[in-house]
């Protein structure tokens, strides 16, 4: 049986790894879990009742996201010197990948985004494996596992996700009731630095309200002037929430792609749009999701959106489509996981990946 270290450091992380780690140890294995406090992270956390150790906290200010990095290095190396994990795995993670080089473990990091450009300088030349989807439009070289999905079908796949109705009764929306989901975030990520979103928030959501009613999901705290437009549900329903909204905008990558995924209208508004393969695919392929620099441009296209009467339909089909496409992600990291550590002379991506995860 293998022991498995997994470092997870933002909300989506906790999604991505939840049923991987709960299908390892229904198989006997051992998992280990390692958190990072930021936003909602050790909410979640608790909320599934997955056990882990807190490394660090998140500070505001870019200079502490050194002095963090450091930290979570030497509590990581600390714990993994104890526990002995057989492979260490996150979300490109320097720590990790610095980690199991120095104890001579096995790495997998796996990646969605093209524009982290400093992270993976520091992460790849250490780790064991790249685990990239399809779409990604970076080469990354031999150590690349390519597989036909999206970090968001880990636990958005059919297989393991079911959309609760009961959300729309705590917040008070009817079945069928048009209302619209937006997404901020704080730009507070080290591939973060120098981008931006929606401009004129305030406007933009008495535009919107013209449709139906409005909800925010915030990653930061917001303005005083916002603060009836909060979600207030837990934060492990929030993708039941999004299974029903009638359209979701924001400048949040991940909800943006959970949208898409899960049937409903997504308008992504940053200055990183265009720059990732995963947006590019659900735009441009199938036609779920819509890439904007510009806020008012991104507007007309929620305006327009929202005066479909068809738009959840057409979307349900279109999704429907994306899903004949695409793997079981989660099936697929539990297969990668079992296999690596038997490579005990490097590690072979041929062996493991290739075509039958295309």
């Amino acid at each position: 049986m293998l022991r498995v270290i997994v470092d997870i450091g933002h909300p989506a992380h906790v999604h991505f790894f939840k049923n991987t780690i709960w299908n390892l140890e229904k198989k006997g294995h051992q998992v280990m879990v390692v958190s990072r406090d930021k936003d909602v992270v050790i909410e979640l956390l608790d909320a599934y009742k997955i056990p882990h150790t807190v490394l660090s906290k998140v500070k505001q200010r870019k200079i502490h996201l050194f002095e963090e990095l450091f930290i979570r290095e030497y509590k990581l190396y600390n714990i993994a010197r104890q526990f002995n994990p057989d492979l260490i795995m996150g979300i490109l993670s320097p720590p990790v990948a610095h980690v199991a080089w120095a104890l001579g473990k096995k790495s997998i990091i796996f990646n969605d985004t093209e524009h982290a450009e400093i992270a993976q300088k520091v992460t790849y030349p250490f780790c064991d494996v790249i685990c990239t989807p399809t779409s990604f439009k970076k080469d990354a070289g031999k150590k690349q596992i390519k597989y036909s999905g999206y970090h968001e079908l880990a636990y958005l796949h059919p297989a393991y996700f079911v959309p609760n109705p009961e959300i729309l009764r705590e917040l008070g929306v009817e079945v069928g009731e048009p209302f619209v989901i937006l997404r901020f975030i704080s730009w507070g990520a080290h591939h973060d630095v120098g981008q931006h979103g929606i401009d004129n928030k305030l406007a933009l959501i008495k535009e919107l309200e013209k449709f139906g009613k409005v909800f925010i999901s915030s990653e930061g705290k917001m303005a005083e002037e916002f603060d009836q437009y909060r979600i207030r549900v837990p934060s492990e329903k929030i993708h039941d929430l999004l299974y029903y909204a009638t359209l979701c905008m924001g400048e949040g990558a991940t909800m943006a792609v959970e949208s898409a995924i899960l049937g409903t209208p997504s308008i992504y508004v940053s200055s990183l749009a265009g720059t990732m393969g995963n947006f590019s695919e659900l735009e441009e392929k199938y036609g779920l999701l819509f890439n904007y620099t510009d806020s008012e441009a991104a507007l007309t296209k929620a305006v327009e959106l929202l005066k479909d009467p068809e738009l959840k339909k057409t979307w349900a089909l279109k999704r429907a489509a994306l899903l004949r496409d695409k793997i079981n992600v989660t099936e697929f990291m539990v297969g990668l996981i079992e296999e690596i550590p038997k490579k005990k002379d490097g590690v072979s991506v041929s062996a493991v990946s290739d075509e039958s995860y295309a």
